[in-house]
């Protein structure tokens, strides 16, 4: 039988079934509880907006956007949200999902920490965010009702959530900071190591061969 949270279907195939091996292999407790909130919090508030989602392209977006977090899938000289996303794009394909499928998910994963733009694409891009913006900035609680939110996490709890989350931010990025320019992800390296030094964008521009 099909696993049900919150009024959520966890979806009974082989592909869900063995995205959730790898992802569960590959992260520690905290990011895979997450991953699973983040597709629930972002099934939920889909629902809510009336957005029609296929929930396996759905479940992956969730399950692998912060698998560039891991060491069994990092990079050195890339975003770790790029990371994630050739992980799921390559997944799908390899489970017979279509290219365009494959994309919408490699782009939900790529853009889940750039603002707004996810929004304004296909709901399968938007599922990410709308889970990942609530899971970690608790964007947009009350559309989930308490009854909703009581069930996700009896099912995937958040002990010590805020700390952890950063500290594993922090250890994912920690080892290529140049990757984090131009996103919010400086902000968890400047917090956790004082000498860190952020790249200017006017500093950029001010200094860029062009003489004027």
């Amino acid at each position: 039988m099909p696993e049900i949270i919150a009024g959520i279907t966890i979806p009974d195939t082989r592909l869900v079934q063995e995205a959730t091996e790898l992802v569960r292999e590959a992260a520690d407790d905290t990011l895979f509880d997450h991953s699973r909130r983040v597709f629930l919090w972002g099934s939920l508030k889909a629902a809510a907006r009336g957005l029609r989602v296929d929930p396996e392209l759905a479940y992956v977006g969730g399950l692998f956007h912060d698998l560039g977090l891991t060491a069994a899938y990092a990079t050195k000289d890339q975003r770790f949200e790029i990371d994630g996303a050739d992980a799921a794009r390559g997944f799908l394909l390899d489970h017979g999902r279509s290219a365009v499928e494959a994309r919408a998910v490699w782009l939900a994963i790529a853009l889940h920490t750039t603002p707004e733009v996810p929004l304004k694409l296909e709901p399968e891009v938007a599922v990410v965010t709308l889970g990942v913006e609530t899971d970690v900035l608790g964007l947009d609680l009350a559309e989930i009702t308490d009854e909703q939110r009581d069930a996700v996490v009896a099912a995937h709890p958040r002990p010590d959530f805020k700390n952890r989350i950063l500290r594993a931010f922090h250890d994912g990025m920690a080892d290529r900071p140049d990757t984090t320019f131009g996103t919010m992800n400086d902000d968890v390296l400047a917090h956790f190591d004082p000498s860190f030094v952020r790249a200017d964008f006017v500093g950029i521009i001010k200094n860029s061969s062009w003489p004027e």
